[in-house]
């Protein structure tokens, strides 16, 4: 399994979390891929891509991501896997919480992808997301909110890591 995990970070939460994800897929083949300095193309090259999109303001892209939104178009990943987490503020934004997560899950999936990881959404307060789905019992990938639940981050990381990986082997 050659996993890729792809991130855009402008405060350094979201890279902070890709970092983690790292460290917890070990001893497993992953490479990280700031999607500022690196090509979006590189996603072509693994199994599972992992991918770390933090929302802002009014349930906007991180710039990096807006930067490479249209090149994504050019991808095919037809037979790739992928898990989203997303970074947020659920208090601060609670209209749009984790909107990039969601804009980004349906972005892959309609260039061939499957998804992985969706993430129950009891324990989060928010009034709406895109992300969100399944009568809103879930989100489409793991939440992170480091404004506002900073002390969860590493648990829930942890948990949605081997999640993850157990829904890939089960299908693999």
């Amino acid at each position: 399994m050659h996993i890729g995990i792809f991130f855009g970070s402008t405060t350094g939460n979201t890279e902070d979390v890709a970092e983690q994800v790292q460290e917890h897929l070990v001893p497993l083949d992953s490479s990280l891929h700031n999607i500022a300095t690196e090509p979006v193309s590189l996603m072509q090259d693994y199994d599972l891509l992992i991918c770390g999109i933090p929302t802002w303001d009014y349930g906007e892209l991180q710039a990096d991501w807006e930067d490479i939104w249209e090149e994504l178009e050019t991808l095919d990943l037809t037979g790739k896997h992928f898990a989203i987490y997303g970074c947020g503020d659920q208090i601060g934004y609670p209209e749009w919480y984790q909107d990039a997560v969601g804009l980004l899950h349906d972005k892959l999936r309609n260039l061939g992808a499957s998804p992985l990881g969706y993430w129950p959404t009891a324990g989060y307060k928010f009034e709406q997301s895109k992300a969100a789905i399944k009568d809103n019992s879930h989100f489409v990938g793991l939440a992170v909110d480091e404004d506002n639940q900073h002390e969860l981050t590493s648990q829930r990381v942890a948990t949605w890591c081997q999640q993850v990986i157990d829904e890939y082997k089960a299908i693999d």
